[in-house]
């Protein structure tokens, strides 16, 4: 019986973790679950899951919760609970679902004790991926990426010669703005750039995905979960989302992962590779599906992906005032402050004025991470 802590219980990846859960109970049992606010959503798995801890990291959430949780389970609250029990003797696999920098402590912490650890969350790779991959390294760490695209890497690589590998790529939507005329994406509005043709997602996530964003830091993290070099890594765009990605070996043979586009598949591979886990998503059926397409990325529609290519070839400061500038030019256009193509414009001019040197500890993160914040308020500010 595996005991399962789950960071960012509440949200989509966590509520899915949950969903295979209670399709393996004989399997997988939960110890923690980790929330922020929502409090309602968390009384509900706690009663499906019965973990032995519950946390909140909203003070005011942990409050609202007390005296409502199924009889046994226990509270706590706060960031330093959550990394107390992601490193716990009794946790045997994180899932890490947290959104945000904010989950980048307690996963840290797991990967550092030694733990599995299913990686859902970007920015530990994105701005601290050579400090995670060391940890691993140290410590012995499984960590097994979530994203459906790096797991679909995983497995085209399970049982190959890494060193064999020529290329990796990664399929990406294109989003609402796949086949639109460049010159249009100057004057495109909110509600456009979030309105993704294949997925229900967050605003910010959305528009990640409308500028290419999102398979830019995807890409990020592929460097540092496969130790590839910038000219081994691209992207394509595959309006399906039925490839999840293809890795291409010295021979010519290209092996591709497919799957219908359902997040419990990779949930459950991170879980569990072998034997496979029933997952309840649908069968792929190829003659329904009839087509399967694919197209270049052109850079004159999504700008970020040239950007990109200098960052994977940089040091980790780069990728950190990457994530970080994108973060606040993201969310200036979600307020109307500045043009949807200026989210990339933003990015790139905080590239253009920070250092380019490798980064040693999550304080350093920090420093960085702020620096760049800065910088991007006050490209946007002119």
């Amino acid at each position: 019986m595996k005991r399962m802590t789950v960071l960012g219980a509440t949200g989509s990846i966590g509520c899915s973790t949950a969903d295979v859960m209670l399709r393996h109970p004989d399997k997988f049992t939960a110890f923690a679950l980790v929330g922020h606010r929502n409090v309602e959503k968390m009384i509900e798995l706690a009663a499906e899951l019965h973990p032995e801890w519950v946390v909140m990291t909203d003070a005011d959430a942990a409050k609202a919760i007390e005296g409502r949780l199924p009889a046994g389970v226990k509270l706590e609250r706060g960031m330093d609970a959550a990394i107390a029990l992601a490193s716990a003797n009794e946790t045997d696999m994180v899932m890490a679902a947290m959104v945000g920098s904010a989950g980048l402590p307690a996963t840290l912490a797991a990967v550092e004790a030694g733990k599995r650890v299913g990686l859902a969350n970007k920015e530990c790779l994105v701005t601290a991926g050579r400090l995670f991959m060391d940890a691993a390294a140290r410590s012995g760490a499984e960590v097994v990426p979530v994203d459906s695209e790096h797991a679909a890497v995983h497995q085209c690589m399970a049982g190959h010669d890494r060193g064999s590998v020529s290329r990796v790529v990664l399929t990406a939507s294109g989003g609402p703005f796949r086949d639109r005329d460049p010159a249009s994406l100057y004057t495109v509005s909110v509600a456009e750039a979030v309105a993704h043709p294949n997925w229900d997602m967050g605003a910010k996530i959305s528009i990640d995905s409308a500028t290419m964003v999102n398979k830019a830091l995807e890409l990020i993290e592929a460097r540092w979960l496969f130790d590839l070099s910038a000219d081994q890594l691209s992207a394509i765009i595959h309006p399906q989302s039925i490839v999840h990605a293809m890795v291409e070996y010295q021979d010519g043979s290209v092996l591709a992962q497919l799957a219908m586009p359902d997040m419990r598949m990779p949930i459950a591979y991170a879980m569990q590779a072998e034997p496979r886990l029933q997952t309840g998503i649908d069968w792929l059926d190829l003659a329904a599906t009839e087509t399967l397409s694919f197209q270049s990325v052109d850079h004159a529609r999504f700008p970020v992906m040239r950007l990109v290519q200098d960052v994977l070839a940089g040091e980790d400061s780069l990728s950190i005032a990457f994530n970080a500038a994108n973060e606040v030019a993201n969310a200036a256009f979600r307020e109307q402050r500045i043009g949807f193509m200026d989210i990339v414009t933003t990015v790139e001019q905080v590239l253009g004025r920070v250092d380019n040197v490798p980064v040693g500890s999550l304080d350093e993160v920090w420093l960085y991470d702020g620096h760049a914040r800065k910088l991007a308020d006050e490209v946007i500010a002119s």
